[in-house]
């Protein structure tokens, strides 16, 4: 699961920039995971290619990754670039082929680019000795995780069906223990409608963490929302309650939306119709657009191109990716003309799928965002005149 479209991680709101090229390289170090989540749009989506890559990518690939990537910022010369090792799950790929990594891009990217390493993981092989060589390798750490015990394995369960709560929470005192808490980047969490917001909210919160995705489950028109779903009233309860306490912990759904209110852009296609700035690099070598497309059909996420052939510049000129980066022009009529369309930026680009009409539509959360998004902004208007929230 992965925090921006396609990979992202917790990261904060960047306002006022304008950049090209690609900022965010999510590499598919491992294709396997050793968790079996009901709702993973890898293995429990109409897309299942991953069937036909190999297990772990091999130091040839790693290689020629670092070499595009360092061909691409030399190209484009940005000041940051943002490398996410992902799966599957990423640290089953083990350290070695985790340093091989790590050490090759480092090498190949000039020092006038800096590179923020982060691994997204499901937090089970986090153990101290994977920790020490995280650490010795500068990689930051986001882990998965959806609640209290009881929230997180009704969904993040073993292949067997026993819950995976008690052996990550293992990895997290570890992780955020004075010797390793400078790795911990933030949690990832599905919204599970079953559970209650503010309990999610304190057991996450309890960890400390700097940054919290709260994340809509993946689906789209072919597979909408329940008729009657409140995803807009479970966010709205945890934002009363989050923006009330001025807490640390940065909620990263909320901050965008202030961001984008307050007039700021922002690095995210799912708020604000950022630009596009990932791209998915899977165990082949192979490149994919936001990998959460897996979710609309099989081959969504695939544009034909390799690195062996191709550069990354050769992949933002693709008729798909040239057509999302001119943003809000690019969505359907109905999100054009809609009052909220300069916040959502017509959602995440997944959720429009709807068969035999593509991706111009609104999102299958319009609703929802609509709400969210007016939810708040009734707050911070009621906080800039003054009025009690």
């Amino acid at each position: 699961m992965s925090l921006d479209t396609g990979a992202g991680l917790p990261r904060p709101a960047r306002a006022g920039w304008t950049a090209t090229g690609l900022r965010q390289f999510v590499l598919k170090l491992h294709s396997r995971c050793n968790l079996a989540c009901s709702y993973c749009y890898i293995y429990e989506g109409p897309d299942q290619s991953w069937r036909d890559k190999p297990g772990t990518m091999s130091p040839e690939t790693i290689a020629l990754t670092a070499s595009r990537i360092a061909e691409h910022v030399a190209t484009h010369r940005p000041p940051w670039i943002e490398v996410v090792l992902h799966g599957g799950e990423p640290l089953m790929a083990g350290l070695p082929v985790l340093r091989n990594a790590a050490e090759t891009i480092r090498a190949a990217v000039p020092d006038t680019t800096a590179v923020r390493l982060i691994v997204q993981t499901n937090g089970l092989l986090l153990t101290e000795q994977m920790l020490e060589g995280l650490d010795a390798l500068g990689i930051l750490v986001a882990v998965s995780i959806d609640g209290s015990a009881s929230d997180n394995d009704r969904r993040r369960r073993f292949r067997d069906g026993r819950g995976s709560f008690d052996a990550v929470s293992t990895g997290l005192r570890m992780l955020t223990s004075e010797r390793f808490r400078h790795l911990f980047v933030g949690f990832l969490c599905v919204i599970d409608l079953e559970s209650d917001p503010l309990a999610v909210y304190e057991a996450l919160t309890v960890w400390d963490p700097p940054t919290v995705d709260l994340l809509l489950p993946h689906r789209t028109w072919a597979d909408p929302p329940p008729p009657g779903a409140r995803y807009a009233a479970w966010l709205s309860e945890v934002f009363d309650h989050w923006y009330r306490s001025g807490s640390a912990t940065g909620i990263r759904v909320f901050d965008e939306i202030i961001a984008v209110l307050l007039g700021a852009r922002t690095g995210t296609t799912a708020i604000g119709a950022g630009p596009v700035q990932h791209v998915t690099v899977e165990t082949d070598g192979s490149l994919e657009a936001d990998d959460i497309l897996k979710i609309a059909y099989a081959g969504a996420p695939e544009t034909g191109l390799t690195l062996a052939r191709h550069s990354f510049d050769d992949y933002l000129a693709t008729p798909a990716l040239m057509d999302r980066r001119s943003g809000i022009d690019a969505l359907c009529r109905e999100c054009r003309e809609c009052p909220i369309v300069g916040v959502c930026g017509g959602g995440t680009y997944p959720h429009r799928f709807r068969p035999g009409h593509g991706f111009a539509n609104p999102s299958a959360y319009c609703h929802d965002l609509m709400a969210v998004i007016s939810h708040i902004k009734e707050a911070i208007i009621g906080d800039l005149s003054g009025r009690p929230a």
